[in-house]
């Protein structure tokens, strides 16, 4: 089955986003997400979901030795190879979930809004501490289970089409939601905010940072931000192998 992010239409109306034509630079978790992650000098990394390659470019500039870039959609790699290359990053066409990499391979392990379109989060976080040297380190980003948990991530809205509120629903009850992104359907996984951050514990991690991002003060004047203020979209977390 062909990825969403290989549909031309979906990936057009997704090169139109603000994000993703401003680079870091647009993403609004981007001040909170930053200082989460570890010094990169000599390091080896692995972006997982590295879409356009904002990540594995910053890594690179930051001094990694090699940066691993894994992306299940052909179109953002083609994207990322012409807006983010350089000698120590590689960029490879493979599906998350079904990714095979040599054990103690990577010291820095980095994943950008890509883990909740995994079936299987407690299989992940066994591979990324095979693939991590101990002391590595686990930074991702994730869609946040408030916003995960009633499914379309809609706000409720008026008679006169005002924002209401955001419906939570059926929270404890993990798993496959059918969510709305850029008009089309697409399944994710919704999971509780126990099932993130315990999962690493018992899975040998240590936890380091866990943040709630807000959008900066720098956007609060784009369309829609300051109800981004209303409920949290998204979980940052930085980990570290014991």
């Amino acid at each position: 089955m062909e990825p969403l992010y290989d549909n031309p239409t979906f990936f057009d109306k997704y090169s139109q986003m603000y994000r993703s034509q401003h680079g870091l630079a647009g993403a609004g978790e981007w001040p909170s997400l930053q200082p989460l992650l570890p010094d990169f000098t000599g390091k080896r990394v692995l972006d997982l979901g590295c879409g356009y390659g904002w990540h594995c470019s910053y890594a690179a500039q930051q001094g990694a030795a090699y940066v691993l870039g894994i992306d299940n959609s052909q179109r953002m790699l083609e994207v990322a190879k012409a807006k983010n290359n350089a000698p120590e990053i590689q960029y490879r066409r493979a599906s998350i979930d079904q990714l095979s990499l040599p054990e103690e391979s990577f010291d820095v392990v980095f994943s950008s809004l890509a883990i909740h379109y995994l079936p299987d989060y407690p299989g992940l976080v066994e591979q990324v501490k095979s693939w991590l040297v101990p002391g590595g380190d686990f930074v991702f980003s994730v869609e946040h289970p408030i916003f995960t948990a009633q499914g379309p991530q809609d706000w409720v809205y008026g008679p006169k089409g005002e924002i209401l509120h955001f419906p939570v629903d059926n929270y404890f009850y993990e798993g496959e939601r059918e969510a709305v992104f850029l008009g089309e359907k697409m399944v994710k996984y919704h999971r509780t905010l126990t099932t993130y951050l315990d999962t690493l514990l018992q899975k040998g991690f240590s936890l380091k940072r866990v943040v709630e991002p807000q959008p900066p003060q720098s956007m609060m004047n784009l369309p829609g931000m300051q109800d981004e203020m209303r409920r949290p979209m998204m979980l940052l977390v930085a980990a570290e192998k014991r």
